[in-house]
């Protein structure tokens, strides 16, 4: 009886030691895309600055000075 117990432990112990590995394993690939999405809304941010400027210089282009 007291050997029974001890296996069990044991088994449980194995599909912890898995199910931790795997879990590592999920959340570093989930890090390594939050790194790719964070790098991605950064060049988007970029470029959507970048145009802003230019989208204003043109807008201002286009509207006659404030006086008339």
């Amino acid at each position: 009886m007291h050997e029974d117990r001890i296996i069990e432990l044991e088994i449980k112990v194995a599909y912890q030691e898995d199910l931790i590995q795997e879990l590592n394993k999920i959340v570093g690939q989930q890090q390594q895309q939050i790194t790719r999405l964070e790098a991605t809304c950064k060049l988007l941010n970029e470029r959507i600055k970048s145009l802003s400027s230019v989208i204003n210089v043109e807008e201002n282009i286009d509207q006659p000075p404030p006086h008339y």
